[in-house]
């Protein structure tokens, strides 16, 4: 087997790891931000995909920051997909954060520590600075080893542009930039002066008839035009986190790699905005606010929500979006009753987008996708009684039955999944309703069980 086909197998080994989500390419709307009915994933949720899509372009044009966005709805209804899909739209360029409500509760750091943080990883800043930079095509290139096999190494590169030619010495720490490179004639490359790096850019379009065999990965550029030296503006986009990891400690950056980054200092943070503010007032930096998404909202206490009353008001705040299936229910930490389990002056600020119950023809549509997703050819009766039983059980439920049905088709030597295969992974595996009438009619056989007449189940509530 060849390098190119190990690399291969590679690839299409780390593609196919399949998500709850991994269907989701964006949030399906077209230039006018109408929601198409099908579309990168998506399915039904037109009036929520349109708002999500009017959130996008603000986190885009970055002018607004500290709005807080809540999408709300029952379970199954896709937010978390529709939170998938903005930061599929947002692209690499605006930050976007993902947590789950519960994450802040850690033995290592304070709540609003850990908010803080959230909050600063999904604030992206772009540092421009200009830098002197080599770019020319290899002519020729040597490098003498010493005969012994240790001391330094002595090399010369000729580079050339369309309008000059140059002989540059090498010290040994290019020399070796080179060689992991593996550089040779008729390269383009680029030399960094401030730091030593070496990029290739390709391999010049004059060479490209040099040998039949290139690999399909190889690029062929034009050879470089005008001077050898130039200055290049190089953008960097960092987030404020990592800007105050590096700063909080003597080895900051080791600490981004391993995640543990400790209670960061206010005064830090304080210090850090200053300088960043400084920047942008000489044009040297941009700020970018992205999303923050936090999951199961209704899971944050009293305190949490406080920190981000006041967190939202400031300046240096990305875009905060919520999400919660819960009704009126208690504001942990409180005996008090609230919408969403939020207190009502967060949800004054809030703009709430409404998530609705699918309809069977789109769940149809749903089950279609995943079904393409997990590479399962599935009978078209079979997908009938799939969507029934996602119809009278959940959503959820029934996706998990696709991959367990395939499995059952396998064993059979069959092409396609038919319904015999989906009833018989739906006797095997129950599902929250079935299970729960199970328990009701044999709760004197478990231990520990609880089951209480509605008339105490009222009285209790009535306590509360």
């Amino acid at each position: 087997m060849t390098d190119a086909e190990k690399l291969e197998i590679r690839d299409i080994t780390r593609i196919e790891r399949i998500g709850a989500h991994s269907h989701i390419r964006g949030l399906g709307l077209d230039d006018v931000l109408e929601a198409r009915n099908v579309s990168q994933g998506m399915v039904g949720q037109k009036d929520a995909r349109r708002a999500a899509g009017i959130v996008v372009n603000m986190v885009k044009e970055g002018k607004i920051a500290g709005r807080c966005i809540l999408l709300a709805g029952e379970p199954s209804t896709g937010k978390t997909a529709i939170a998938v899909g903005m930061a599929q739209a947002l692209g690499t360029e605006s930050p976007f954060t993902s947590m789950s409500g519960s994450e802040i509760y850690s033995l290592e750091m304070s709540k609003t520590e850990a908010l803080a943080q959230a909050l600063r990883k999904s604030i992206g800043v772009r540092i421009k600075e200009e830098t002197e930079i080599i770019e020319g095509e290899v002519v020729e290139i040597q490098i003498d080893r010493p005969a012994t096999g240790t001391g330094q190494k002595i090399g010369k590169v000729t580079l050339k542009t369309t309008e000059m030619e140059t002989n540059y010495d090498l010290g040994n720490k290019i020399i070796e930039c080179f060689m992991k490179e593996k550089i040779q004639a008729g390269d383009v490359i680029t030399i960094d002066k401030a730091s030593g790096k070496v990029t290739k850019l390709g391999r010049s379009f004059t060479r490209a008839r040099d040998y039949d065999a290139t690999g399909a990965q190889t690029r062929f550029v034009q050879c470089p035009e005008g001077e050898l030296q130039k200055r290049k503006e190089v953008v960097h986009t960092v987030t404020l986190h990592e800007i105050d990891v590096i700063n909080s400690r003597t080895h900051g950056f080791l600490a981004l790699f391993s995640g543990d980054t400790g209670e960061i200092k206010q005064e830090v943070r304080d210090q850090i905005n200053n300088k960043v503010m400084e920047w942008r007032e000489e044009g040297k930096a941009e700020i970018n606010p992205g999303v923050l998404f936090l999951d199961e909202a209704h899971m944050l206490d009293i305190e949490c929500f406080s920190y981000l009353n006041r967190a939202l008001e400031s300046d240096m705040a990305p875009i905060v979006v919520m999400a919660t299936n819960r009704g009126i229910t208690k504001i942990r930490g409180t005996n008090y009753r609230s919408p969403h389990g939020i207190p009502i002056d967060l949800l004054d600020r809030m703009i709430i987008i409404r998530t609705v119950p699918y309809t069977e023809k789109e769940i149809k549509e749903i089950l279609k996708i995943r079904c393409e997703e997990e590479d399962c050819t599935m009978n078209a009766d079979a997908l009938t009684v799939l969507t029934r039983i996602a119809t009278e059980t959940s959503l959820r439920y029934a996706i998990q039955l696709i991959t367990t049905s395939n499995l059952v088709s396998r064993r059979r030597k069959a092409s396609e999944v038919l319904v015999e295969d989906v009833k018989k992974v739906y006797s095997l595996f129950l599902d929250e309703g079935r299970s729960s009438r199970i328990l009701k009619e044999f709760q004197d056989e478990f231990m520990f069980s609880e089951v209480l007449d509605d008339k105490s189940t009222a009285m209790d509530c009535d306590d509360h």
